[in-house]
């Protein structure tokens, strides 16, 4: 197995939580009603799924692996996804708190979880791409078979010690939940 399809498998997961997020954030955009809680929902899974587990097998794992095969860390595809990971957890920073603030009753808060999740949005869609369409196929050409399966275990071991099957189910309910919020 390609140490890739695990995350990709991963990304179609993240696209479904970002397409139900892009149709609350229309909503609030539009001044049609929207549980801010729904805002905090999305980004426990950012902070748990997408972040927490998924990109950290991306940078532990296989980024580690590129870098030791000679990709440079600090410029070019690896510089570029790890600095997108940081921008994604500022705006789930911003959306979030803009969002309690929202649930608090700030309805000034609105624009800032519009914006924020705006472009968290773009953000992941595009960075997605870049890895499914560039970065993995090149993961994929430079490691043998042999070592294509050592980092499909460190992703196990990973899971094993953060991600949990009961704590990766959770993920998945949620992000079936929200998809259900918004009509998915």
């Amino acid at each position: 197995m390609k140490a890739t399809k695990s995350l990709m498998d991963e990304h179609r997961v993240i696209e479904r939580v970002i397409d139900a997020l892009e149709t609350a954030t229309a909503n609030l955009a539009s001044a049609h009603p929207v549980r801010p809680g729904f805002f905090l929902d999305a980004a426990e899974f950012i902070r748990g799924f997408a972040d927490g587990s998924h990109h950290h097998k991306e940078e532990g794992v296989l980024f580690k692996a590129m870098v030791e095969g000679g990709m440079p860390r600090d410029e070019g595809p690896i510089a570029v996804m790890l600095e997108e990971h940081e921008q994604g957890r500022r705006f789930t920073r911003g959306m979030s708190a803009a969002a309690e603030a929202l649930d608090g009753g700030d309805t000034s808060a609105r624009e800032a979880v519009v914006q924020n999740a705006q472009g968290y949005i773009v953000l992941l869609r595009q960075h997605i791409a870049k890895e499914d369409n560039v970065l993995f196929p090149m993961a994929d050409r430079m490691f043998p078979p042999e070592e294509q399966e050592r980092l499909v275990e460190a992703y196990k071991q990973l899971e094993s010690g953060e991600m949990e099957q009961v704590t990766y189910q959770k993920y998945l309910n949620l992000a079936e939940a929200l998809e259900k919020e918004v009509g998915g």
